[in-house]
Order: C-alpha cells, then structure tokens, then sequence
C-alpha cells in the first residue's frame, strides 16, 4: 500500500514538475500559463498527448522535436524528475501526516522560483502572492511549532537580507528578499537562519569556482534563488539534526 503512494506521488510530483517548468517560465515573461497551449518554441506546433509524458516523452524522441527535430533542452525532464524524487521522498522524512501538504507546497513553490531566477533572474510576485496564503493556511491547520515562531521567521527573514541590499546597496535582489519572508512562516526562526547560512555558503562557494573558471565575469549578478531553495529544503528536513551537530561540534 505505502509503496503505491510512493508511485502516486513520483507521478504526481511529474506531472506538477511539467507544469511548474511552464509557470517559471511564462510568469516572469508576463504571459498566460494557460495559452497558448505547449508548444514547440522552434516551430510553434502545438505537442500532441504522447509529446507531453513527463520524463518519457523526452527520451522516446530522443530528445528533439518531432516536427522540426530542434533539440529540446534537457532542462525540461530534469525538473520534472526533481519534482518527482522530492515528492516521493517527503513522506520518509515527514511521515504521511498532516505536515506533508506542507512539505508538498514548499517544494513546489521552490521548483517554480528556481527555473524563473535561473531563465530571468527574477522572482515573480504573483508566484509569491500565490503560496503566502496558501503556507499562512497550512500552518494554522498543521502548526510545526509555536503560532509566534512563524511570524518571527518571516519577519527576521524579509529583515535580514533587506539589511543585506542595503548594506551591500543592491547586492541582494528584491525578489530573494520577499521569498525569504514568505519562507519564514514555514522556516520558523531557526530554520530561517540555517536556510540562509546554508544558501550564503553554496551561494560563495559556487560565485567563487564561476568566476575563477571565467564562468561569470566579475561584477555579473548570480541568481540567488536556487541557493535560497537547497538551503530551504535541506532546513526545512533537517535542521534539528544540523543544529544538534553544531551544537555537539561547539562543546
């Protein structure tokens, strides 16, 4: 029975992942997620049902259009398979219990703010408008920790890297700064602060090998968004663990 979910939530998380890829991309750039229909952006033909299997449709056209024959970049199976192994191994770490709607909606809201900063370098505020009520919702249903500790997140996270843009005048995008607010309220103040820890290190770590391997040139903004999110998942899973590690590391 376990083992069923698991699968519906791997197709599930397959299908979302689909349409999250259209969401990140067609947001930012003022379009309808809507229509136009999928299409093929080379030739415009729309793409029939056996076109738009998540994952499979890419490999059994071996990667390219059938109409045109354009390659179809590997991006799109690559987030809907990300979509699909994070939904599948949620109910592992949370358990099949009321926190994985929660666990669920974070992911999905991460997944669609990683191809947007990725492929625009913007957030949008309409994606962020979308999941702000959506995570107060879920966590007043299912509250992971005092109705205070939300609050505070969100707050201490918009604070901090609007402090951050300010000192650094502009060194920190409009969009992190809101999407760290609204993962606040999932986050907590803990999880806040081992999210940004976390997205800072790979941030630098990542910035530095760009620039040394003349990657980036120097002065070019690197998208912040996907560092915020691998530091958001892994807080959001594991930062009691990683806390009472440091914690152990320390004394």
């Amino acid at each position: 029975m376990e083992l069923t979910l698991h699968i519906y939530l791997f197709i599930l998380g397959a299908i979302l992942g689909s349409f999250y890829n259209v969401v990140g991309l067609r947001v930012p750039a003022g379009e309808s997620i809507v229509s136009p229909g999928s299409h093929c952006p080379a030739c415009n033909k729309n793409l029939t049902w056996m076109e738009l299997i998540p994952i499979l449709s890419f490999f059994l056209q071996k990667g390219r259009c059938r109409n045109c024959a354009t390659k179809i970049s590997p991006v799109y199976p690559f987030y809907e398979a990300l979509t699909a192994c994070l939904f599948t191994i949620s109910p592992l770490l949370v358990g099949w219990s009321k926190e994985l709607p929660i666990a669920l909606a974070l992911i999905s809201l991460l997944i669609i703010i990683t191809v947007s900063d990725l492929s625009t370098m913007l957030i949008p505020d309409k994606v962020l408008l979308f999941f702000l009520p959506l995570f107060i919702l879920l966590t007043v249903i299912s509250p992971l920790t005092p109705w205070w500790d939300s609050i505070v997140g969100a707050v201490v996270g918009f604070g901090i890297l609007l402090l951050i843009a300010i000192v650094s005048k502009g060194g920190m995008g409009g969009g992190d700064i809101k999407l760290f607010g609204v993962l606040g309220i999932v986050l907590g103040l803990t999880g806040v602060f081992v999210a940004l820890f976390i997205a800072s290190f790979l941030g630098a770590v990542v910035g530095i090998a760009a620039r040394m391997g003349k990657k980036v040139e120097k002065g070019s903004p690197i998208p912040f968004g996907p560092f915020i999110a691998i530091g958001s998942l892994i807080s959001y899973f594991f930062h009691n663990s990683i806390i009472e590690w440091y914690i152990q590391l320390l004394f």
